[in-house]
Formats: structure tokens, sequence, C-alpha cells
């Protein structure tokens, strides 16, 4: 089996090319997806190649690069901007994962005569039966299934995610034992083309647009202040509102058309059910009435609802509990115990 090796230049992926090279024909590519003509993201992405090619020449496997910038800025930036200008969250990981790691990359691998491509996510798939499955991490503090929920049955069967079965320790216990130059990078905690994080800057810079200040209200309507523009604030966020009300108030909900935030206390963010749309469900040809966790960020804590199908890619999820702050762009993702049952981007939630 051909094997075609995503690497960043960390050690995750160094560590998945060194287990698959061992049992596969394997090549290591990176993908060049975004520099924004900063010269800084430039010499940054320079050093993560150099890297990557460093542990493919210690593992005696070839080296690529493919630029993907074109692609990455249709299917990511342009998403990502279009989502927040829109008022809505979006998870641009997810995104990138479905259109560049697992398609354009996966393409590409096809095209070059591949049969498999593999990443360094913690994650694993199994097989059962007819059906390809994806199941959260062995080491449950590193699991990345929430950003795979996309993958599909056509791109399942050829993905290999060794990690997987590791913890992040013994990955770089393996790095170290192999003497990778990479074993003691550190993790990037960023999104890579908004290194230091500020999107509403990034949104300014890549649009030339501007965005203006608009009134707070509470829920009746009543005008309560100014704030700075629908892009700087999330649902569910209380700091750094620039306004004082006496006590704490919170992000209910943002509405782009209007230019209009509504204020007010944290027991209006919860909500029993949450609306679902463009859902790929993994695990079984539908949902509806499926007992399941629900997840609804990368960070919260699975909650048991029940899933409602109410179209082929549309679901209601409904709560045993009500849940805070689902967003709107977000994904909800969906699980049996470690198995991903699917997921998809929040609506909306309903009291």
């Amino acid at each position: 089996m051909k094997t075609l090796v995503g690497m960043s230049g960390g050690v995750d992926s160094a560590v998945t090319a060194a287990l698959i090279s061992k049992n596969a024909d394997a090549a290591g590519i990176t993908l060049q997806l975004y520099d924004g003509g900063n010269a800084d993201m430039i010499e940054k992405f320079n050093r993560e190649a150099s890297d990557a090619a460093d542990v493919c020449k210690k593992l005696s496997i070839p080296h690529t690069v493919l630029d993907l910038k074109d692609e990455f800025n249709d299917f990511v930036i342009k998403y990502f901007i279009d989502e927040y200008i829109k008022g809505r969250t979006p998870n641009p990981c997810i995104q990138c994962n479905i259109n560049i790691k697992f398609g354009a990359m996966l393409e590409f691998a096809e095209k070059n005569g591949f049969d498999k491509i593999a990443t360094g996510h913690y994650a694993r798939v199994e097989k059962s039966g007819d059906r390809y499955l994806l199941k959260k991490a062995a080491d449950i503090t590193k699991d990345q299934s929430y950003v795979l929920y996309g993958l599909t049955q056509e791109q399942l069967p050829k993905t290999v995610l060794p990690l997987g079965d590791y913890t992040k320790a013994q990955a770089r216990e393996i790095a170290e034992s192999l003497n990778l130059c990479v074993a003691r990078k550190s993790d990037s905690q960023d999104i890579c083309f908004v290194p230091d994080g500020d999107y509403a800057a990034f949104i300014k810079r890549n649009t030339g647009l501007s965005f203006a200040a608009g009134d707070y209200l509470d829920l009746d309507g009543k005008v309560l202040g100014k704030h700075k523009g629908v892009i700087h604030y999330t649902v569910g966020q209380r700091k750094g509102l620039g306004i004082a009300l006496g006590k704490h108030a919170f992000v209910l909900s943002k509405n782009a058309d209007t230019n209009q935030i509504v204020l007010g206390d944290e027991e209006h963010l919860f909500y029993k059910q949450v609306e679902v749309s463009g859902v790929n469900i993994i695990a079984a040809d539908s949902l509806d009435g499926t007992r399941a966790a629900g997840k609804l960020r990368y960070r919260h804590q699975e909650q048991p609802c029940t899933i409602h199908q109410t179209g082929k890619d549309t679901v209601i999820l409904e709560f045993d509990t009500p849940q805070r702050a689902p967003s709107s762009g977000q994904a909800a993702v969906f699980y049996d115990g470690d198995t991903v049952l699917g997921g998809g981007t929040i609506v909306k939630g309903i009291k």
C-alpha cells in the first residue's frame, strides 16, 4: 500500500510518518495553505516545511510541498470571513479537514498513485460490516474526532490515523527514540491564518470593510448602549463588552443585518433543543429517534440527547437538560460511546 502522509512540521505528523513508513510505502507532503503575503508567515511556513523534509530524510522517504493556497482561500478563508460577516461563529479547522486535507490532498494522492492518506489527528477509523466508523482516540484528552465529523464513507476507507491508538506522551517518546528534529517542538494553538487571534482585524485587512458601531438591546428591545461592531462578539460572551449595567451581562444573540446585539442574564443562554443542518451521518443510514451524547463545541462536555431527523441532512437535537449558548455556525457532533454517529452545523437553539 502506498500512503501519503500530510506533514505540518510538527511532532504528531512526524510520528505518523514514522509509524506508516514501518509497514507501507510512504511519502510525506506539506501543504502550503496561506501566507497572507506576510514575511513572518512565509518564514514560518518555510521552517515547517524544512522540519518536515528533515524528518522524511531521517525516515528515508520522499517529501514534497503542495501549493493549495487558492483552494484554501476558496474553501476556508472566504468561508471564515463570510460567516463572521453574517454574524455566525465559523469553525475553519473543520472546513479545512473536509475540503483541503481530506479533499484536495486526497485527490492529489489518488492522482499520483497513492492508496491512502494519513494525518496526525488523534482519532481512529474502524470497519464494521460494510461501513467505516470514526471513533475517538485512545487518549481522550487529545481526541480530535469532533473536527473530523465531516469524513464520508468515501473518504474514511482511504484514511489512516495511526495516532488514535497512542497518547501524546507516547508520540513524543517515539519521536525522541528516533531522534527526530521535532521531538520537543511545542504544539500550535492558534488558527493557522490568524496567529495573533485578532479575527476582526484579519477580516478588515482582507475585505477592506469597516464594521460600524451598533446598539446593545435588552430582551424588550430597549437600547442599553453601543457596541463596536458585531464581528467583535460571540454568543455567550461576558467580558470585554465595554458596557456597565450594574450586573453581569451576556451576549444572548447577534443580528448582522440590523447590527444589533441582545444582552441579558445568563439564564437566557440555555436551550433545550438545537437545530442542525449540513449533517454528515457516518454510523447509520438514519439517526431518527437515536439516543446520543451531543457536543456543541470542541471543549463542550457531551450531554445526553435524542436525535430527531427532520430531513436528509437536518436534525434537531433534544437535550435532556438545556445547554448553554449553542452558537450558529459552530459544529454539533453526536456520539454513541466512542463512535461518532455524525455531525453538522448549528443553525440555532430552540427553547
